[in-house]
């Protein structure tokens, strides 16, 4: 399975983006698709997941300012994110994996390359 990921970029404080992630190859593998961030000096932590039938799961850092979706048609999954925030900054990863392995199963699924997001205040 394949990964890409596009669409971060440089923002002002309250401003939005919409990331997107495209996956390809052997996808019948994969059934819920996620995005984590990673800002400097901090863990990997999750900002959202959605599984094939459209269940979604936030982390703590939405606080109802982003949104996930997902086109299963073009196999692609995004996140949009609204009010941003400079502490929204970031290298934003998309993951896949198997929806037997629970919300936290990213970590033995498939990783695209990470798309970076800076907010400037």
């Amino acid at each position: 399975v394949q990964l890409q990921a596009s669409g971060g970029g440089l923002v002002q404080a309250g401003g939005s983006l919409r990331l997107s992630c495209t996956a390809s190859g052997s996808i019948s593998k994969i059934d819920v698709r996620g995005w984590y961030r990673q800002a400097p000096g901090k863990q990997r932590e999750l900002v959202a997941a959605i599984t094939s039938g459209g269940t979604t799961n936030y982390g703590n850092s939405d606080k109802g300012r982003f949104t996930i979706s997902r086109d299963n048609a073009k196999n692609t999954v995004y996140l949009q994110m609204n009010s941003l925030e400079p502490e929204d900054t970031a290298v934003y990863y998309c993951a896949a994996w198997s929806i037997r392995e629970g919300w936290g199963g990213a970590p033995s699924g498939f990783w695209g390359q990470g798309t970076l997001v800076t907010v400037s205040s």
